[in-house]
């Protein structure tokens, strides 16, 4: 039975059975019971049927209602755990990889400056791969924002350790309203917010962050359903430095924003700092 029938049933089995006492009493029961009597008897017979039938259908309801809890804590865990597999690809096991090549590299170098430069660029790596495993332990200590809580709620959260673990001012203002995003992209945007606020606290030296968000229209982008940028007013650095070779960060944020179909760009400002912008539609299904 689906829930939408329990519904129906649980709103109608009383109106059903006070009718059909006031047709028994008046068409059948009216030589033998008198009318206050039958005024009396009536909230009697309607609560013992309702509660002989509609106990059932409670238990059913409150039955369902833990199966699409259970189903609801099932699919957070299984988002978490898909999250935290796509940084370990992203971010630890291609700087694995790029351990191994240099490794292999190393036994090549046929000159110390080769080894030197070699094994510095293999510190720096492992360096790396330490900082992405130390923050992913970070996000499973850490306390998973509850299902119930709001998007905004989520980003403020994000913003308030921001501000506890490295001090730097974090401002949001948020103009999306509720709805333009699925969950699955609100996810996706939030990670990389998130990624754009480690590369901040680990390179950037800012002393602020503004978060804005919107509609295109509001952006003056009309083909975009929304626009996100994300800038600090850090030392700032050129756009061809962040993509070239170790640096993994704008690649896992650019690798989400093409996976959802939205663009991606890194900007340096004038004097100093650098914006991210992300835009595009929403693509629900």
């Amino acid at each position: 039975m689906s829930y939408k029938w329990l519904k129906w049933l649980i709103l109608w089995i009383p109106t059903v059975a006070i009718g059909l006492w006031e047709y028994l009493r008046h068409a059948l029961l009216l030589p033998f019971i008198s009318m206050d009597l039958g005024n009396v008897l009536a909230p009697v017979f309607v609560f013992v049927i309702t509660l002989t039938l509609l106990r059932a259908l409670f238990a059913k309801l409150e039955s369902m209602q833990e199966s699409l809890q259970r189903e609801r804590v099932v699919k957070a865990a299984f988002e978490e755990r898909e999250q935290l597999a796509r940084e370990l690809h992203d971010g630890i096991s291609q700087s694995l990889f790029m351990l191994s090549v240099k490794l292999d590299k190393l036994e090549r170098a046929k000159t110390v400056d080769d080894m030197q430069q070699t094994t510095e660029q293999m510190r720096k790596t492992v360096r790396h791969v330490y900082d992405d495993v130390r923050q992913s332990i970070a996000n499973l200590q850490e306390l998973p924002i509850p299902a119930d809580l709001s998007w905004m709620q989520s980003i403020h959260h994000l913003t308030a350790e921001m501000e506890q673990s490295c001090g730097i001012r974090t401002k949001v203002e948020w103009h999306l309203q509720e709805g333009v995003l699925s969950h699955k992209q609100k996810v996706e945007l939030l990670a990389i917010m998130r990624e754009a606020l480690m590369n901040v606290q680990k390179h950037a030296k800012a002393e602020q962050i503004v978060i804005r968000c919107g509609s295109g229209q509001e952006w003056d982008a009309q083909p975009a359903v929304f626009c996100c940028s994300i800038a600090d007013d850090g030392v700032g650095a050129p756009a061809e430095k962040l993509y070239e070779k170790g640096k993994y960060g704008v690649k896992m944020m650019q690798e989400r924003a093409d996976a959802l179909g939205w663009s991606l760009s890194v900007q340096k400002t004038d004097p100093h700092g650098t914006t991210i912008l992300i835009s595009g539609g929403s693509n629900k299904k």
